[in-house]
């Protein structure tokens, strides 16, 4: 029996999204206890976490377009069978290599799916006002979803191990497909329809490239030819992606959309708040769990204030746009996110008031900022060029989480290893001076007195390197804020005489 109701497809491709959207934070806070067990370094750290947004970010363009050649139930169906494998895999992994390879498959899974849930619901639901409701259930458990990670990962720790946090897809992935394969509408896609597959591998090559670049100059073992060899690499492939796009009728991204300031401005906001909600997720998760010494449960408790305050402010800000125009909220948003953060370095090390005011207005400047960011993506792309818009959005939103986790996690690991002072006749191992899990690790093999000095030293030097990384991103935060105001203002100004 074929199941047609539209709410059921409804269901189906929302648990499927809220997989997804979890999965790029839900590493956070299992995140310390997964390195221990698999003695992962600190660039494998950093890759475990980073291989999904970045994997995602430059297949999402050629997934969108691929599923109007073939279909959108069909690339939903193959994607849901991508990531439940790459879960189970995950879910077991024996080794650093194997979890970052099951990570990119599940970037593979997650990228074929999302552009074709939104898709499906275009075109399951008729009526308009059906239709807009399904789109604000979409809308926010994609915002939501991220949020709901770190506190998924800290529940499922309290109980299990790390691989739970994987393990848990895989029974919701075989009731969606099995609901999906009855409940959705197969239509066919357009043979006629042209994929750009040179154009997707240039950009997901530059991505990882550049990526493998900046944390190849944070590795303690590191070197600068290495480096710059992969940065090279990187902007070839990317330069020569943009120059593709430009000779292509059929696009997979129109750059000529950027020199409306309105757009840019909306796209850069969604890279900034994108890469300070991952950046501090990732900073403060792992400061609470390795220095301050909480579980992972009440480390990720004492964060919530953050996605709370921004899942109150995302609407609030979207009821506010008409009247306060969408420059305002973009900058005022990203301001707020700033003084938030600073309020938070000033306290940060005890749990004061203080400290969760700043988080809550954090969240409230970041919820504000994305739900602009959003608006002035769609505002101000031309009607014909709607579905390319959306598509560019998600990029800016993973993209910023990609680089938050690049940047800012190299940042951590740089400026830890340069802040690590031991005293003269202490022998550790090299782990040691790459990050804190390695020299907490290295503690529970030393004598009582020397693993002391290790692991006090290790966590002065871990909270300078995250006060670096606090007023690197304020800074950020506020300068995007003041470039968004005097970008779109200037743009606006009347003509001289």
């Amino acid at each position: 029996m074929k199941l047609r109701n539209r709410w059921v497809v409804l269901a189906i491709l929302s648990s499927a999204l809220l997989l997804i959207t979890v999965d790029m934070t839900v590493l956070y806070t299992a995140l310390p206890r997964l390195t221990h067990d698999l003695a992962a370094s600190a660039a494998e750290k950093l890759w475990i976490v980073n291989a999904y947004p970045l994997v995602v970010a430059g297949l999402l363009p050629g997934f969108g377009t691929l599923g109007d050649r073939f279909g959108h139930k069909r690339l939903f169906v193959g994607g849901l069978a991508v990531f439940g494998t790459a879960s189970l895999v995950a879910a077991f992994a024996p080794a650093p290599a194997v979890l970052i390879g099951a990570r990119v498959l599940l970037a593979v899974g997650a990228a074929m799916m999302m552009p074709a849930t939104l898709s499906i619901i275009r075109l399951t639901f008729d009526d308009e006002r059906e239709r807009a409701l399904a789109i604000g259930v979409w809308a926010a458990i994609a915002s939501g979803g991220a949020a709901l990670g770190p506190v998924v990962g800290g529940v499922l720790l309290e109980f299990f191990w790390w691989g739970s946090v994987f393990l848990v897809n895989v029974p919701v992935v075989l009731v969606a497909l099995v609901l999906a394969l009855r409940a959705i509408d197969h239509r066919p896609g357009r043979a006629d329809r042209p994929w750009d597959a040179v154009g997707s591998l240039q950009l997901l090559v530059g991505l990882v490239a550049v990526a493998f670049a900046i944390k190849e100059v944070a590795r303690a073992e590191g070197t600068w030819q290495t480096a710059m060899a992969a940065a090279l690499a990187g902007a070839l492939a990317l330069a020569a992606f943009a120059a593709r796009q430009n000779r292509l009728r059929h696009k997979l991204i129109d750059f000529s959309l950027f020199r409306d300031a309105g757009f840019a401005a909306g796209v850069a906001a969604a890279l900034v708040a994108s890469l300070a909600v991952v950046g501090v997720e990732l900073a403060v998760l792992q400061r609470l769990q390795l220095v301050v010494g909480l579980s992972p449960l009440d480390a990720a408790i004492l964060i919530m204030p953050v996605p709370l305050a921004a899942v109150v402010a995302s609407p609030l800000a979207g009821l506010a746009l008409p009247r306060l125009g969408v420059t305002n909220v973009l900058s005022g948003g990203l301001a707020l996110a700033g003084l938030g953060l600073a309020l938070y370095l000033v306290s940060f090390e005890a749990a004061t008031a203080g400290a969760v005011a700043g988080f809550v207005l954090l969240g409230l400047g970041l919820g504000a900022a994305m739900s602009a960011a959003s608006s002035a993506i769609m505002l101000h792309a031309p009607r014909e060029r709607a579905g390319m818009a959306a598509s560019i959005e998600e990029v800016s939103y993973e993209l910023g989480g990609a680089l938050g986790i690049a940047v800012l996690g190299s940042m951590l690991t740089a400026v830890y290893s340069l802040s690590l002072a031991l005293p003269a006749g202490l022998t550790v191992p090299p782990a040691a001076h790459g990050s804190i899990d390695g020299a907490l690790l290295a503690a529970e093999t030393m004598r009582a007195d020397a693993a002391a000095v290790l692991v006090a030293e290790a966590r002065h030097a871990y909270d300078l390197a995250f006060l670096a990384v606090g007023i690197t991103l304020t800074a950020v935060l506020l300068l995007a804020a003041a470039a968004v105001r005097l970008r779109t203002t200037r743009r606006r100004a009347p003509a001289g005489p």
